[in-house]
């Protein structure tokens, strides 16, 4: 089931996805399991892991994943990690498993950071492109057609290549939170909400799935399907 909830302003979305992840942990800690996530980098989400930091949460059982990372060096700014180190609360910081860029053999890191994965995430959080990209999945590159790894590295998307979890590792989500903010994406979020898996953000084969965003993603009229 896909829903979507649309709200005043990029405040408002980062406040929501936060209660919405924070309102799933306690069912995970209940079972006496921890509670697994991914999450996504960009500016977009910073809201929502400001809000976290706000809340009461149990961070000793909670394990972070990255869903993708640019290969640079450490302190990169164009590393996820050097934001979300930023922003998210400092208790967080112990569970976050890091994607291991800066591995020589990048192909080995990946596997092996495929291995800490969990059998099934809670929670992937999720953002998406104007072009359609989530996580490191976009437009032509060949890591779309992989279906026998969860973690692979990319071909040069923005002058980097990226490792990204797979298409494999998001089906394990019970559920995906995307978090949708800014004009440019609105074409992209209708693609999205009409399921056009011409998008890679439009192939995700999870059941649950809710969007939280700014954007009314049929301003100007509905367009027809692909």
């Amino acid at each position: 089931m896909l829903s979507v909830e649309v709200l005043p302003d990029a405040g408002a979305v980062g406040r929501r996805a936060a209660d919405l992840v924070a309102e799933a942990v306690p069912a995970a800690v209940a079972d006496g399991r921890r509670f697994t996530w991914a999450i996504s980098g960009g500016e977009t989400p910073v809201a929502m892991f400001r809000r976290l930091g706000e809340l009461e949460l149990p961070w000793r059982l909670i394990d972070t994943w990255q869903v993708d990372e640019r290969i640079a060096p450490t302190g990169d700014p164009s590393r996820n990690r050097t934001e979300q180190e930023r922003v998210l609360p400092p208790d967080a910081m112990g569970g976050i498993r890091w994607m291991p860029v800066d591995e020589e053999d990048l192909e080995t890191a990946a596997a092996g950071y495929a291995a800490t994965l969990p059998e099934r995430f809670d929670v992937v959080h999720l953002g998406i492109g104007a072009d359609g990209h989530t996580a490191s999945l976009v437009p032509g590159d060949p890591v779309l057609e992989v279906d026998d790894r969860a973690v692979a590295i990319t071909g040069p998307y923005e002058d980097r290549q990226r490792m990204t979890l797979t298409y494999p590792a998001l089906s394990r989500a019970v559920r995906v939170i995307w978090v949708v903010t800014g004009a440019p994406k609105r074409e992209a979020l209708r693609r999205l909400i009409d399921g056009d898996r011409s998008i890679p953000a439009a192939r995700i084969p999870v059941v649950d799935q809710v969007i939280v965003t700014d954007l009314d993603p049929y301003a100007g009229g509905r367009e027809e399907g692909p």
